[in-house]
């Protein structure tokens, strides 16, 4: 099953278009600039800097790509006149603090980048004289989880267990809150802003190298021939392939672009429910692709709170957008580990790699 939207409606819709882009040095960051470079747009990106050499959005050249702003979230002044002084006609807010167990660590830090930092993003929308179509990306866990086998709808209760969950539950309140004092769609004509929401499964893909998430995890300990170490190993998470909900952001955009008061909404976007896999699975799928690998479990009664079973409901997304998911958890895993395995080999051939999983993946 393919998606329905094609790279030449994308490429009609950005072609050309200004895009302000929060997190671009991110990791889902990095993959929708590069993939917005191959539609034609002009970029300008506001982030805080990667952290290593290593970083896909280095690895991309990045740098090339867009105008890169280096600068916090939380500095709203600087935010605010980036934005005005772009004129943007599309804006993508991926920028965040996205880690479950860092949370715990810096939770005050965490509800500010994800709450007061989208309130910034939203207050630079405000200060904009032009039409703007804004999609503002928080996450799966964004629903209230009572650990059940029934897949989250759009319209289910929000809440939060850990910082990280909880922050992107506010972040929703405050778009809502927004979307209803500022850009209402009895007004749109008067301020002319379409707000909406896309809330995406476990992403994995090539450069992510974040703590705590179980692909780098996985890859860290398979390129030195290590043991990996797996926390919960019956956790169930909707994992999907970075593509599948970039390319979902991006259609959103463009039906947003078209019909900012029918599209202005939440939607998930995630695997079919077959593809809601467990932790131990995917380890599996990923050594059997890598081709070599073992791994234990570790038993700690000491870590964190995360939540055992998520499963995302992505009707909406497939009857209003036409966005289908194109690939099973296996075929996300392998194309995962393609991307690893050339970074192994030569990773001055991960620009143009990345490039052709891009161009393979939306044609």
């Amino acid at each position: 099953m393919e998606n329905v939207v094609n790279f030449q409606q994308l490429e009609n819709t950005y072609k050309g278009k200004k895009v302000f882009l929060t997190g671009h040095t991110g990791f889902k960051g990095a993959w929708l600039l590069k993939t917005l470079s191959l539609l034609g747009a002009e970029i300008k990106g506001y982030a805080l800097e990667p952290h290593t050499p290593n970083d896909l959005f280095n690895l991309i050249e990045g740098e090339q790509l867009c105008h890169s702003v280096i600068a916090d979230l939380r500095d709203k002044k600087r935010l605010e006149s980036e934005i005005v002084a772009f004129q943007p006609d599309f804006i993508f807010h991926l920028a965040a603090q996205p880690l479950v167990r860092l949370s715990y660590q810096i939770p005050a830090e965490t509800f500010e980048v994800n709450v007061i930092g989208t309130a910034n993003v939203l207050d630079g929308v405000n200060l904009l004289k032009k039409k703007c179509s804004v999609v503002l990306i928080t996450t799966d866990k964004v629903y209230h989880n009572n650990e059940w086998d029934y897949p989250y709808r759009e319209n289910d209760k929000l809440g939060g267990y850990d910082p990280y969950s909880a922050s992107k539950a506010c972040a929703e309140l405050l778009i809502d809150s927004y979307r209803n004092s500022f850009f209402n769609f009895v007004n749109y004509n008067k301020h002319l802003k379409g707000i909406a929401v896309a809330r995406a499964g476990n992403v994995i893909g090539g450069g992510d190298w974040s703590k705590d998430r179980l692909i780098p995890d996985i890859v860290r300990s398979l390129m030195v021939d290590k043991t990996v170490v797996i926390r919960n190993p019956n956790a169930i998470r909707p994992w999907q392939h970075v593509l599948e909900p970039v390319i979902g952001y991006l259609s959103l955009g463009m039906h947003l672009e078209n019909q900012p008061v029918e599209f202005g909404q939440a939607y998930n976007f995630g695997p079919e429910s077959e593809d809601a896999l467990s932790v131990e699975e995917m380890v599996k799928l990923a050594t059997a692709s890598w081709g070599s690998g073992e791994y234990q479990v570790e038993h700690d009664e000491s870590q964190p709170h995360e939540a055992g079973m998520l499963k995302l409901d992505i009707t909406k997304a497939k009857l209003k957008l036409n966005w289908l998911p194109k690939m099973n958890a296996k075929q996300a895993v392998n194309l995962t580990i393609d991307w690893y395995s050339m970074f192994s080999l030569d990773k001055n051939k991960i620009n143009d790699f990345t490039t052709l999983q891009i161009h393979n993946f939306i044609t």
